[in-house]
Parts: structure tokens; sequence; C-alpha cells
């Protein structure tokens, strides 16, 4: 074993790794859509980003014992089988929290149309980034309600909301929820028909999360009968080929690109590697001398505004819905807050 060299196969866009495993292995980059179990049949690990689906079609017959992803979230994991047939599943969490509180700012400065002092905002889901969004947003004196199911049982307290009271009482709801599809925290269209009619102030929405956490068709409906006012919309159903009315309803329309900051991909990235070093006993790898940033305690209307603009983003992305995954890919990461 000593002699005995690992294959990982790494997906080429996942930024700062190259050329950084070879000391150590047999390292080979190939497109999400190259991923086949031919292609992993003799693997040891995998490093992907959302778009390659890591399951018994794409592993069953491979040695592959560790999927590395620099992401958030798991749902194109299956985590069970992963689980059930030896293999370590690793992701990123809180890796780009910073920058996806940036994108969900910078698209309220756009969107506002009064003081946000006078703004009630409704964050479902308050974890890595639900907190910053959170912290943010009592910084510049917004009345806060917080939604999180699974936080609500294990820490208690009166200093949660309802769905319904943030559909009540909300003039911008946010969602920074994982997607799930089971159990009693299901997030799988949990802006469904039924959310949207409860609404009663016409807010802002912005779903930068997973796309399937909104039902596509009830939210055009919602926006067509004014339930639902201005739209900002990061992640989609059916990415790449995303609904063109939706497109065409939105004010803000972003290529799932919302966490894309250099200094999320570094954090990213240096945590799978740790992750893959440490399992499988090889030195610590340093990705970048660049160090990424703390997280900003506070923030400044000016600060978001001058530090990113997504109404060019939107602009690329309506003009060309095809190019969603050109332009998702060939993004320029921006700085973070």
């Amino acid at each position: 074993m000593d002699n005995y060299r690992l294959n990982i196969i790494v997906e080429r866009n996942v930024p700062f790794i190259a050329g950084l495993l070879e000391p150590y292995a047999n390292v080979k980059y190939l497109s999400a859509d190259e991923f086949t179990p031919a292609a992993v049949k003799d693997a040891d690990a995998l490093i992907v980003r959302t778009r390659t689906r890591c399951d018994a079609g794409l592993l069953g017959r491979s040695r592959c014992c560790f999927i590395g992803t620099a992401t958030i979230g798991t749902d194109h994991i299956d985590t069970k089988w992963c689980a059930d047939n030896g293999i370590t599943v690793i992701n990123a969490p809180g890796c780009n929290a910073p920058a996806v509180a940036q994108y969900v700012f910078a698209t309220i400065m756009q969107l506002a149309n009064r003081p946000l002092t006078e703004y009630t905002l409704g964050i479902i889901g308050v974890g890595h980034v639900g907190s910053i969004v959170d912290r943010w947003a009592r910084g510049l004196d917004m009345k806060v309600l917080c939604y999180d199911p699974p936080r609500m049982r294990a820490e208690g307290g009166d200093n949660w909301s309802t769905l319904d009271e943030i559909a009540a009482k909300a003039d911008v709801i946010t969602f920074h929820t994982p997607l799930s599809r089971e159990g009693d925290d299901a997030t799988y269209h949990m802006a469904d028909q039924a959310f949207f009619a409860r609404l009663r102030r016409s807010p802002i929405l912005i779903n930068s999360a997973r796309g399937p956490v909104t039902d596509t068709e009830a939210l055009i409906a919602a926006i067509d009968n004014g339930s639902v006012g201005s739209v900002a919309i990061d992640c989609w159903e059916n990415e790449p080929d995303i609904s063109t009315d939706l497109l065409s309803r939105a004010a803000i329309a972003t290529p799932h690109i919302a966490g894309y900051s250099h200094d999320g991909k570094v954090r990213a990235t240096q945590m799978i590697v740790d992750a893959l070093t440490t399992f499988f006993y090889l030195p610590r790898i340093t990705v970048t001398a660049d160090t990424p940033k703390a997280i900003a305690s506070s923030i400044s209307p000016f600060a978001v505004i001058e530090s990113y603009n997504p109404l060019s983003d939107t602009v690329a992305l309506k003009n060309d819905p095809t190019a969603f995954e050109s332009l998702r890919n060939n993004y320029r990461y921006r700085s973070e807050l």
C-alpha cells in the first residue's frame, strides 16, 4: 500500500485545485457530464460540485470511498446510499455564506423603495447564511422574523416566528434552507400555492437557497395576481433549463452565482482538500496563500451597493437563458463585504 497512488477524479470547474494533488495521486479532471460509471470505476475519490449526480447509477461498480463536494448542499448526492456502501461524503458548510448574504442585501438595495428601517424581513432557514442575514439586518435596524424548525426544537425560546407570521408581516422573504423532500422538515415546494395565498404584504421574495424550495408555477401565478411583489431568483428548478416564464417576471435573475465569491471558493476547496488529505493520511495542502477575510459583523448600505450590483448578471441571463451554464461556469468571482 505504501507504493499505491490514489486515483482521484475532480470536476474541472472546482477552482484553485489544479496541480495540488498530483504529488500524491493520479488526478483526472472531467466536466460534470463526463462522470460516467466507466470513468469513475477505478477512482478512489471524487471531488465534485452540484452538477455531478453521485448515486448507485454512477458508483455502483466503483471502488470510490470518498466524495468531497465543494458546495454547501448535498442534494446531488444520494447520501444514504453512499453511507450504506461505505462511501464518506464531505461537503463545505458555510463556505460561501457571506457571499450569499451579500447577494441578499445587494438585491434588497436594488428593489427596496423606502428606508430599510421600515421593512420587516422574514428569514426562512437560519443556518450559516440565514444567521449572517439576520445579524446584518438587525444592524440596519430592520425588523426580523426567523423561521427554522430544527433550531426552534433544539433551542426553544420565544424569538422564533411561524411561517404564517412571516407570510402576514414580512415585506421581504428570503429562503436559506437545504433541499429535502421527506420528513417533518421537508423543504421541497415549501413555497407553494397555499403559502403564496397567505401572503399579505406583496413581499419581495428572494430564493438563493435551492430552486425546488419554490414551486415555479405557483410562484408565477402569485406574481401575476399580486400576492408576490418583486422576485429575485438565483436558484431555479430544473437548472440549467430554467423557466423562461419566471425569468421574464423576475426583477433579479442570476445563474446560481449568489455564493460565487473568491473567498467562498477558497474556503470550499480548502475544506474539501483538508478532508481528503485527512481521510487518506496525506500531508496538509494549502490551497492558496490568499487567506479568506473574516465575516463582517455589520454592513452599511453604501458598502453593499459598492460591492455588488446583481443587475448586470440579470441582464446577461435575460439576454440569453440558454447560456445559464456558461455564465455560471465562467463567472468572475467577486469580493465579499
